[in-house]
């Protein structure tokens, strides 16, 4: 399942979370290499998956298997595909959150501190907007904003300020631009690398508008689940661990009036996890990015 393109994370759990069903109807909404996608398709007879990735990039993975369809979109628009695809619901989703190593290692895609390189980070290269519009063109109040929210950095604010006074003499276009300008800021003592992938992470978010992706693929995973569908979710940072770990517990917790009258339960979830699976210590040394990945797995109720 390992490719050049990405090593799939937490690959035997997600796929035993899935329960999967020979027969059944599974979506991959995050496709990226298709190492999650094969072993699905490993387990199907007659099922089908149904892969979903915005990433042009990620087509050239497409496994050889007539049980497989990628839809070349968002999976923030899944149910709409999936209702047009006329599949009225399904037994399990999949969605490993994660960039992928090829996003991250093709230097041009301007994800990674790694090399100097345009500011893009556009997971859909259809999107017009770019990492370097964003900071050359948004407000220091906004600017500030998507540093404290997306990437949790204490001097946000600093941050925001430096950019903002680079970018009166030049525009910040390349990712070298964007570390002089961490490296001039840094609180003192703090490692470079470790407070740039927090700035590089926010930027990313902000860029794919991933957070309100997120929302609204979860409450598109539940409306096109089948009830015992299994929902399998990995995230990689706080923010996403968050809110699909807030999401399946509003859900589960949610109790009418009828629960208390009459003893009945309106919880919408079953969850299989009681506390997220995190890599093994052997994953972690093969595959080192691995190791900030939560795996939450649910049903519906």
């Amino acid at each position: 399942m390992e490719t050049d393109y990405h090593i799939p994370v937490l690959l035997a759990e997600s796929i035993d979370g899935l329960a999967i069903n020979p027969k059944g109807i599974y979506v991959d909404a995050t496709f990226g290499g298709g190492g999650h996608s094969r072993a699905i398709l490993e387990k199907l007879t007659t099922g089908k998956l149904i892969g979903f990735d915005r990433d042009t990039d990620a087509q050239s993975n497409i496994p050889d298997n007539k049980n497989f369809t990628l839809v070349p979109h968002d999976y923030a628009h899944m149910a709409n595909y999936l209702r047009h695809m006329e599949l009225g619901s399904v037994d399990g989703i999949l969605a490993d959150l994660g960039i992928s190593s090829h996003q991250v290692d093709t230097a041009d895609r301007g994800f990674s501190f790694r090399y100097d390189a345009p500011l893009d980070m556009r997971m859909d290269q259809q999107i017009s907007k770019t990492a370097a519009d964003i900071l050359n063109s948004e407000s220091e109040i906004e600017l500030q904003k998507i540093f404290s929210e997306y990437g949790e950095i204490k001097n946000s604010r600093t941050l925001a300020r430096a950019i903002v006074a680079t970018r009166r003499i030049e525009p910040v276009k390349t990712t070298g631009q964007l570390m002089k300008i961490a490296e001039s800021i840094i609180p003192q003592r703090e490692n470079l690398k470790k407070y740039a992938a927090p700035v590089f992470q926010a930027l990313r978010i902000a860029v794919n508008d991933e957070l309100n992706a997120l929302k609204s693929f979860l409450e598109q995973a539940f409306r096109m689940l089948k009830v015992g569908g299994r929902l399998v979710v990995i995230t990689y940072h706080s923010l996403e661990d968050r809110i699909v770990k807030n999401f399946l517990k509003e859900e589960s917790d949610a109790k009418g009036a009828d629960s208390l009258i009459y003893g009945t339960s309106s919880e919408k979830w079953i969850s299989i996890t009681r506390k997220p699976i995190i890599p093994s210590d052997e994953e972690i040394r093969k595959n080192p990015r691995s190791r900030s990945a939560k795996l939450r797995i649910a049903e519906k109720r």
